[in-house]
């Protein structure tokens, strides 16, 4: 599970890391609202841990922001304020829960691990825009500065898995198991030639991919 935490406390930011990352939580962090907002936004989260009281943009904004732009990760909101109304509106922006601070660490993981027993699998992608191509996969239709563009059923398969993934490093033998199911006679050789296909027929300069990203020697990240 990733749990991206926005918190601008640096010796909090350290504990809880340390915190999350021994109950084998993946943890990113920022520092202030408009990093965390851009993190959250280009990167696939189980849970976003929201301080309130951020510098550039509050956590209230932040969440309210990530609600209207369709995100529905869950969001544990951190708060020093006692007062109701500053919960309530949490709540009403689109956060499902809060813990005020001061807190003891056995509560932070206990709501931590009720909200994502509560976490819906991602649903799957069904349009997707970046650069100038578009992509509807329930349809099967790709166009490109508007000219449609022909993809097999398995290089569409590869770039929905990417873009479901989009800012994480996805390995070769993951993209072997849940693309290509290990069919037999697959290899990595087989991805990498299909990615290849990919760049050919969606980035401007295939030679210098501003989308499919290779990382030497573990797979491929994309990133929109």
């Amino acid at each position: 599970m990733r749990i991206l935490l926005v918190e601008d406390e640096p010796g909090l930011v350290l504990a809880l890391t340390d915190l999350l990352a021994a109950e084998d939580y993946a943890v990113d962090s920022a520092m202030d609202g408009l990093a965390g907002l851009a993190k959250a936004s280009s990167e696939p989260y189980d849970l976003v841990i929201l301080d309130v009281m951020l510098p550039g943009l509050d956590g209230i904004e932040v969440c309210r922001k990530l609600r209207e732009r369709g995100d529905n990760t869950a969001v544990l909101m951190l708060t020093a304020r006692t007062q109701l109304n500053d919960r309530v509106t949490g709540l009403k922006v689109g956060a499902d829960d809060y813990l005020a601070k001061p807190f003891e660490p056995p509560e932070l993981l206990a709501r931590v691990e009720a909200l994502l027993r509560r976490v819906k699998p991602q649903s799957r992608v069904s349009h997707f825009s970046f650069g100038d191509v578009e992509v509807n996969f329930e349809k099967g239709d790709v166009a490109k500065s508007g000219k449609s563009v022909a993809l097999a059923g398995k290089e569409l398969d590869l770039l929905r898995y990417l873009i479901e993934r989009r800012g994480t490093v996805v390995s070769r033998n993951d993209l072997l198991e849940r693309v290509w199911q290990y069919q037999p006679g697959v290899s990595s050789r087989t991805i990498d030639v299909h990615v290849s296909w990919l760049r050919q027929k969606l980035e401007d300069r295939p030679e210098r991919p501003r989308h499919i990203y290779t990382i030497r020697g573990v797979g491929y990240r994309f990133s929109p």
